[in-house]
């Protein structure tokens, strides 16, 4: 399948988890990608599995702080520039956090907010001029199973994911009629950075039988990342091209 022949894309968290793997995922389709991440470790992990699979030719990283107003407009501006253009923006890069709600102090409740919540819209914002101007044109943000299921601990998490759900509604509806389609993945019970050994700040009196409804009904445990990369191709290729203003919940029926 080469459905990203021609198509420019910008991919945020592209050091690590399902940010990674979208990245491969479209070059293996044949787009032109840039990479993003703050994280500039992860970038050459994922240039280097790149050059081992002959796409690194259509490749490009760039070390980029999504929380950061002054890096986000010039970090898309390079990219826009190295590609030519825009036409896919996957706004993957966030953070993962958990605490007893009464004990959350206010300096980690903005942190998970101003990366996931400000920094896509940070991302969108200065995306949208390139994007509007490029081949249909896709925004595929980040939410999560959290936004509309109880995850317990991650009241900070949650709303900012719901945040960006409600935030993809509205741009969707905003750009329609510009020919720009928006649209969300929600992912749970899916192996990755964020997911992989224990979760920052879980408390250690934390009642994991809270957790037992958090796992999946088909399968032998959590998917790999590739799993959300390939729903993220889809949406972002013409094959999405009648999908817009919704989320698509990526959890192997966690919250059948």
């Amino acid at each position: 399948m080469h459905r990203f022949d021609g198509r420019r894309a910008l991919i945020t968290g592209a050091g690590s988890g399902i940010g990674q793997a979208t990245v491969h995922r479209i070059l293996a389709e044949g787009g032109r990608v840039v990479a993003a991440d703050v994280d500039a470790a992860g970038l050459r992990i994922t240039a280097d599995r790149a050059a081992a699979e002959g796409t690194d030719g259509r490749l490009e990283t760039v070390v980029l702080d999504v929380a950061d107003e002054a890096a986000v407009r010039a970090g898309v501006a390079s990219a826009v520039a190295t590609l030519g253009g825009l036409d896919v923006l996957v706004n993957a890069a966030g953070i993962l956090r958990a605490a007893h709600t009464h004990e959350t102090g206010l300096d980690l409740f903005n942190q998970v907010l101003t990366i996931n919540l400000t920094g896509t819209f940070l991302m969108i914002r200065e995306s949208l001029p390139a994007l509007l101007e490029g081949e249909a044109p896709v925004v595929v943000n980040f939410s999560s199973t959290s936004a509309s299921f109880a995850h317990p601990y991650m009241s900070a998490y949650a709303a900012s994911k719901g945040g960006i759900q409600s935030m993809t509604h509205a741009i969707a509806s905003e750009y329609s009629k510009q020919g720009l389609r928006a649209v969300c993945v929600a992912p749970g019970s899916i192996a990755s950075g964020m997911t992989s050994g224990p979760v920052p700040g879980l408390p250690e009196d934390a009642d994991m039988t809270l957790f037992t409804k958090l796992f999946p009904a088909i399968g032998e445990g959590f998917a790999g990342p590739e799993t959300v990369a390939g729903v993220i191709a889809m949406l972002a290729s013409r094959d999405g091209a009648f999908i817009t203003g919704t989320e698509i919940r990526i959890d192997g029926g966690t919250h059948m």
